[in-house]
Formats: structure tokens, C-alpha cells, sequence
């Protein structure tokens, strides 16, 4: 998925701006301004249980911002929506003393925990930008531009880049006001356009949270974002009670030299847009870094990293029996409405052939990414992708394509008798310790998006590279199959579509690092902008790093880190 949806969708707008000065009454263009409340996206969630499966529910920041009487659907949970784009569904855990679940936002479950604070009433805190500790800069840009029928349409910007992006739609013009909703964080925006600005105002349901006037500019947008004064040593990790173990990395006669060099280089700016970068040895978290105002609490993009994480869970449906195994077909499993797109190739597909990139589907064109999720030339994104034309015999070929891990995400859909998103918490992220998560949906706002675009903390993209080397046990308990994991790493392919043309197995990919005369194999998960998970099972270390080289050709710049200065570390 794209860091900045926006960004994506102006790439396919047709009309396209000139450098000339605009005229404000068309307002084409960019508009910039400043929000005057750096900590209005941070909110607290109260639910107080008032009688039966009545509930009053309380939303607010720093002042009560919307406050309901409700009802749940369901007895035994809280179930009910406040809006089309706005839903709970919470169940009671550890004796009541927890509520926790999906705070449903568009194309976002936000997994939220409510902690009870009495009899009857449990409060947790909903950060739907993603930031816990407020927005690190005022800045804002509007993007505003015709979609070639007259229609105006409008993309923000946030000046703080931890912010994933907005997904806008839903645009509705009445006279001078233009309104939308992001798809994302479930926030609506109400530009008012005015003879020479644009106010503009966020609102969660019809609640106003800031507002601001924009003035039009043809300089382009130089945002300023405050640098954030962060400590970044080689100490041992915190300890924050969530499963992991932590030591200090003299434990491993790790070079701290190294390390310190790291850390030295990414702050000078030599290693642009590093986020994060976290070491696991021998079962323990030894080295833990945050850069860029990011934090051990805030999830990050993960882009196609999560795709591994596909891969589990398909595992886990394989060891549950609710599919057979990989030579099951896909379009055993495809909806009766699509199965019109069927042919003698199609219909040789198998789950194996998704897993390993190898569908033979044309997922460098017509089932790509950027072709089936361009609502310029695709209103369906399932219809789309098997619509697209097959290019090589399936098993045969292996391209990159996110078409396959999200035809992958569908087939599993259509075989639960439960949500997709609650079976992968269940099974998965809740053993796992993971509660601080967004599993994003694709175009249906429904069926989790198997392609690409979960978001989780670092320390928890962490535990589940150790879940892996682990062979499938975590704290004891084996959650993934061993024979699963070692499928999974098996060298099934080789990518053809990528420079160095790496062998890959369910969703993993391989590579080897040499440092000095020794060879080091590593399986990963890799991201776009740089999320990658490494797995290093002959030094029994896991690494992760987070970054944010979007646009930049950068994002294989992790792979330098851990070949230029872990390595050496962990190899003193």
C-alpha cells in the first residue's frame, strides 16, 4: 500500500495544473495554513454500562466532544454504530476487567483496549492519526483539483510525516462548501470557499475538532516539522510487560561501537528517514531506537512487510482445516458473481501459486496494484484482478504482485463462519501479545487487506520475526504449525521482476549479506519505504527497521544498515 493515498491519487487525476498563477475562484491548486491545536487527533473512549446492553459512550480530547446513549446488538458484547463509517465491536476479557476489540473507522480496524476504571465504566485512548503524544507539526496543505467533470476535489496533507496520509472520498459540493470524509482515521473535512481563502475544518462525526484558514500558493509546500529531542543509546531495552525479555547487548559480546556509529550516521542525516531499528538475540530484545519522533507506542506502516503475515495466517487456516492445504484452487473459492472470469489458465491457480508470486496473472499491468486501486480505471478491485489477463502458465513464473496475497486475503474470507480481522486476532496477534494494531481493509471496507498495509509497533513486528525463528512457538506456545514455517522459508521461486531476482518462498524473501569472508542468509519481510524484518537463523538474531523513504529510492536502505553496521556488531 501507499504511505500517502493522496499522493496516489493525484498521480491518476486527469487534469493537470500549470505553473502559471492560478485563479482563486477555481481553486485549483495548493492551499496551506497552520492547526492551532497540535493534540485535538488524540482522543479518550469511555463506555459506561447504564442497563442491560444500554451503554453511555463519551468521545473526547481535551473537552467532551461526543457523548451518546447506545445499544449493543449483542449481549455478551458491544456491538453497535454510531455512523455508515463509524462502528465498535468490543468484548469483555480477563474477567471483565477489559474491553477490547475494533474501533471500525472506513477502512481501518483500530484494536483498541478499554481498561475498567469502575463498576460499570472502562476508558482507553483512540489515536486516529496514529500519534499518541500529539502532532509534531502545525503545518497543513490542501490539494485541490478537478477530476475533468467539473467536480472539485481536495487531498490534506499533514506536515507531521508519521502521519500515514489520507484517503479521501465521498466529495459533495453545495454552493461555496465542499465536503469529504478520509477512509482512514474516519475524520471528515468542510472546506468553505472563500473569495480569497479556505477555511478549512475537521470534524469526528459532525464534532468540530480545529479549523484554520488557507491561502492559495504557487512556492509549492515546505513544511516544517520541529525536530523532537529523543536519547538513542546501546542501554537495555525497557521492560513494558509485553512478552519480551530484554538484555544488554554485552550479554552477546555485541559491539556497541557499532551501534553507537549507527545512531551517530542516522542522526547526521547519512541514513535518511530511519524510523526505527530493533535487535532480538537468542530469544531477547537487546537493542531498541527510535528516531523521527516515533516511539515504541505508535504503529508504523508496514506496507508490504505484513504480506509474511498473510502468509501466517493462511498457514493457520491450513492447520485449522478451513482450507485443505496449497493445491486447493482458487477459484474454489471465488464468489459465484466473478467466476465468469474463469479460464483453462485461471482455473490451474492454486493457493501455492498465490503464495509464491507465481499466478501467472498480469500483476505488472492490469492486476497490479496501481492499476486495480486507481479509481480512475477500477470501481472493484476483486472484479478488476480477475478480470486482468494471464501472462505465464500458473506455478511456472514468478512475478512480484500484490494481486496475489490479496486474492489470498478473499479466499479465507469466503471459507469463515467468523470476521477475518477477529480470526487473525484471535489465532494470532492476541498470543502473540499484540493489541496495539490497525488491520486495514481493501476496497470493500470489510475483508482485511492481505496485500499489504497492517500497521503494528515495532517490538511487536519484532516478536513475530522471533515467532518465525522460533519455528512457530511463542512464551511456549506453538501458534504457527513448524512445518508451516519451514514451507514458508522453503526456496520455492525465484522473483524475475526484481533487480537482484532473490528466491522466495510463502511470502518471504531471501538474500545473503557477506561482512568480511562469511556469508550471512537472511529470510524477510520487506515493506515499501523500508519495513523489513530480517531473520538470521544462523546468528539467532531478528532485526527490524522502520523507515520513511517513500519517494526517495531509498527503501532498500535497511539493508545497507544491517549489512554496514549490525552485522559487524553481532559479528565482533
Amino acid at each position: 500500500m501507499f504511505k500517502y493515498p493522496t499522493i496516489f491519487s493525484i498521480l491518476f487525476l486527469t487534469t493537470v495544473i500549470g505553473c502559471a498563477q492560478q485563479n482563486n475562484q477555481d481553486y485549483q491548486g495548493e492551499w496551506i495554513g497552520f492547526l492551532p491545536d497540535l493534540n485535538c487527533f488524540n482522543f479518550q473512549v469511555a463506555l459506561t454500562n447504564s442497563g442491560g446492553n444500554n451503554y453511555q459512550l463519551a468521545i473526547g480530547n481535551e473537552k467532551v466532544l461526543i457523548e451518546k446513549q447506545v445499544t449493543s446488538s449483542s449481549k455478551d458484547a458491544l456491538v453497535f454504530d454510531l455512523t455508515e463509517h463509524l462502528s465498535f465491536d468490543l468484548k469483555y476479557t480477563n474477567g471483565k476487567q477489559k474491553l477490547v476489540g475494533f474501533l471500525k473507522t472506513g477502512r481501518y480496524y483500530n484494536h483498541i483496549s478499554l481498561e475498567r476504571v469502575g463498576n460499570d465504566k472502562y476508558v482507553g485512548g483512540w489515536h486516529p492519526l496514529q500519534q499518541n503524544n500529539g502532532l509534531q507539526s502545525d503545518d497543513i496543505d490542501l490539494y485541490m483539483e478537478n477530476d475533468g467533470e467539473g467536480n472539485l476535489m481536495a487531498y490534506p496533507f499533514f506536515g507531521d510525516q508519521r502521519v500515514r496520509g489520507v484517503w479521501p472520498l465521498d466529495f459533495k459540493r453545495q454552493g461555496n462548501t465542499l465536503t469529504f470524509r478520509d477512509s482512514f482515521s474516519g475524520l471528515n473535512f468542510r472546506a468553505i470557499l472563500l473569495e480569497h481563502t479556505v477555511a478549512l475544518e475537521i470534524l469526528l462525526m459532525d464534532q468540530l475538532l480545529t479549523k484554520t484558514s488557507l491561502t492559495h500558493t504557487d512556492d509549492g509546500w515546505d513544511y516544517d516539522m520541529e525536530p523532537v529531542d529523543q536519547l538513542q543509546d546501546t542501554s537495555t531495552p525497557k521492560g513494558l510487560d509485553d512478552g519480551w525479555p530484554t538484555a544488554n547487548i554485552s550479554t552477546f559480546n555485541i559491539d556497541g561501537d557499532e551501534l553507537l556509529r549507527l545512531i551517530t550516521d542516522i542522526k547526521a542525516q547519512k541514513l535518511v528517514n530511519t524510523h526505527s531499528v530493533l535487535i532480538a538475540k537468542e530469544g531477547k530484545l537487546v537493542f531498541e531506537n527510535y528516531f523521527d519522533g516515533f516511539n515504541a507506542n505508535i504503529p508504523h506502516d508496514l506496507r508490504s512487510a505484513s504480506k509474511s503475515i498473510s502468509s501466517a495466517i493462511i498457514g493457520i487456516a491450513i492447520d485449522d482445516g478451513i482450507i485443505e492445504g496449497v493445491d486447493e484452487r482458487l477459484y474454489d473459492f471465488v464468489p459465484e458473481q466473478y467466476q465468469y472470469t474463469k479460464d483453462s489458465l485461471k482455473s490451474d491457480i492454486t493457493i501455492k501459486d498465490l503464495l509464491t508470486m507465481s499466478s501467472g496473472l498480469d500483476v505488472n499491468d492490469k492486476a497490479s496494484e496501481g492499476f486495480y486501486q486507481n479509481p480512475n480505471t477500477s470501481k472493484n478491485w476483486l472484479k478488476t484482478v480477475l478480470e486482468a489477463p494471464m501472462v505465464k502458465t500458473p506455478g511456472t513464473y514468478a512475478d512480484y504482485g500484490s494481486a496475489n496475497p490479496f486474492l489470498l486475503g478473499v479466499c479465507l474470507n469466503e471459507r469463515l463462519q467468523q470476521p477475518l480481522e477477529a480470526y487473525m486476532d484471535e489465532k494470532l496477534f492476541a498470543p502473540l501479545g499484540v493489541t496495539n494494531y490497525i488491520n486495514q481493509t481493501d476496497d470493500t471496507e470489510v475483508i482485511p487487506y492481505f496485500g499489504g498495509g497492517m500497521l503494528l509497533t515495532p517490538r511487536d513486528l519484532l516478536k513475530f520475526g522471533q515467532l518465525y525463528l522460533n519455528k512457530g512457538q511463542w512464551n511456549g506456545q506453538q501458534l504457527i504449525a513448524e512445518r508451516w514455517v519451514a514451507e514458508s522459508f522453503t526456496k520455492h521461486m525465484r522473483l524475475q521482476d526484481v533487480r537482484d531476482k532473490n528466491e522466495y518462498g510463502y511470502l518471504w524473501w531471501h538474500d545473503t549479506y557477506t561482512v568480511g569472508e562469511r556469508a550471512i542468509a537472511s529470510i524477510e519481510a520487506r515493506g515499501a519505504g523500508g519495513q523489513f524484518i530480517f531473520i538470521l537463523p544462523e546468528l539467532e538474531a531478528v532485526v527490524v527497521i522502520t523507515s520513511g523513504n517513500f519517494r526517495n529510492r531509498k527503501g532498500n536502505q535497511p539493508r545497507e544498515i544491517l549489512k554496514e553496521y549490525l552485522l559487524p556488531a553481532i559479528l565482533k
